[in-house]
């Protein structure tokens, strides 16, 4: 079976749509998104840019600040301030990575935990462990809606995590213990993958490293979500995941693309409109 992430997404887009303009007749203007776009990076050009599209399909604001890759830190950091103290904008994402000048810079601890659409800043990790986040990171998110749409029951689950990036290991090792799956977290230093993988019902590979898990690796009736995408040499784009004699196996995963990409963009809106309803809400209350 596959998991196909754009179909679902595609599903979403509808809800969306009549969520937003259902709040846009109760409130007079519909939710405001600003992503910061430092530099030229491909990748995060088409990231941004796939944002963008879905935004103004589901009748979403959304502002991209395109800065030069030599923009100073401390503007960057006016920016975000700025960004945060303005009640038209409820949802800020600074497009990640950032340029090698800047790798010592978080952009993250200066976003408005209320406006972090990405759900990625500390006090939003710290307490998305309460269950009390006002957003929480897209792609776990996204992973996890996958495999709820596709009537997989994480419960009772061996799953393993391969990756432990703030972005994407740690969250999703959390949510899946959340939905009470027991979770192994593999990385670089991890002895005897192999067998961790081949005993494990749900695997989400976020290694980085193209083709990573490959049938070899893993027990008939796996379920595989790759989070990994690169570009082949071909030029086509891969996974971390080599889905070649899936069928064999009757291993359920993820494409790449298709998967959990779509997801991510969908979750991101999600998000959005989850913040822009506390907002509203938090306004009401004081009137």
């Amino acid at each position: 079976m596959i998991l196909d992430g754009k179909k679902l997404s595609k599903s979403k887009k509808q809800e969306f749509k009549t969520t937003v303009e259902s709040l846009k007749d109760k409130t007079g203007r519909a939710p405001s998104l600003h992503v910061v776009l430092v530099g030229g990076d491909p990748a995060s050009q088409v990231y941004v840019g796939h944002k963008e599209k879905l935004c103004q399909s589901v009748g979403v604001t959304s502002v991209v600040h395109r800065l030069e890759s030599t923009v100073e830190a401390q503007d960057l950091k006016k920016l975000i301030e700025s960004l945060n103290l303005d009640d038209e904008v409820d949802g800020i994402l600074v497009q990640l990575p950032m340029p090698e000048a800047l790798k010592k810079f978080d952009p993250l601890k200066y976003i408005d935990t209320k406006k972090d659409v990405d759900g990625l800043s500390s006090l939003n990790m710290g307490l998305m462990i309460k269950n009390q986040a006002y957003a929480e990171p897209c792609t776990p998110k996204g992973v996890i809606e996958l495999l709820k749409a596709n009537k997989i029951k994480i419960e009772g689950l061996k799953a393993a995590v391969i990756g432990r990036s703030e972005i994407v290991g740690w969250p999703m090792a959390w949510m899946l213990t959340r939905e009470n799956a027991t979770v192994t977290v593999c990385h670089s230093k991890t002895r005897n993958i192999d067998e961790i993988l081949k005993s494990s019902d749900l695997i989400i590979a976020a290694a980085g490293r193209p083709h990573f898990v490959n049938k070899d690796m893993l027990k008939i009736n796996a379920v595989v979500v790759d989070v990994g995408i690169h570009r082949g040499e071909s030029g086509k784009l891969i996974g971390d995941v080599n889905p070649e004699g899936f069928s064999e196996k009757n291993i359920t995963y993820s494409p790449v693309p298709g998967g959990v990409g779509p997801m991510t963009v969908a979750t991101l809106v999600e998000n959005l409109i989850g913040l822009y309803i506390i907002k509203t809400k938090e306004i009401s209350s004081c009137v």
